[in-house]
């Protein structure tokens, strides 16, 4: 029952996950989101200020800290509720699917135990061969243990 269960979160995970995955494709504004919408809004660094409450300087160190990927969520919440937008992040797999993204990821954990035990067994003149074979047997296991927990 447990693997069912996990298997139909990573299918709903995967759902949910499907949009982001449609808009990482579009690149970030190259001096960032806060100075894109500020001045497509028409607001002023000052303005942006006195919206968040805080010194004319903090909105330009904002924009800044986005450009070089240094701003925090915290700080970059409180620029978009101050232009009436919303923050909207997700952690988007690399991989096309959950499924995918934990296969892949036991397939090289199998390959690094199957090399370390193949490279043991030669300097002891029992290498068995059929290394393929014994990564995928081994990420099988994997992945079979990862679901089903």
């Amino acid at each position: 029952m447990r693997g069912e269960f996990r298997n139909l979160r990573l299918k709903q995970l995967d759902r949910a996950l499907e949009p982001y995955r449609t808009a990482r494709k579009e690149s970030r504004p190259s001096k960032g989101w806060i100075r894109a919408i500020r001045q497509a809004l028409g607001v002023s660094s000052g303005d942006l200020a006195r919206r968040l409450g805080t010194s004319r300087q903090l909105p330009l160190q904002l924009e800044k800290g986005e450009a070089e990927d240094r701003i925090t969520l915290k700080s970059l919440r409180a620029a978009a509720n101050a232009l009436d937008c919303d923050l909207v992040y997700a952690l988007v797999p690399r991989a096309d699917s959950m499924q995918e993204l934990i296969e892949n990821r036991a397939r090289v954990e199998a390959k690094n135990r199957v090399l370390g035990v193949e490279h043991s067994m030669a300097l002891e003149n029992q290498a068995v061969g059929r290394i393929d074979e014994a990564v995928e047997e081994e990420t099988r296991r994997l992945v079979r243990k990862r679901t089903s927990r």
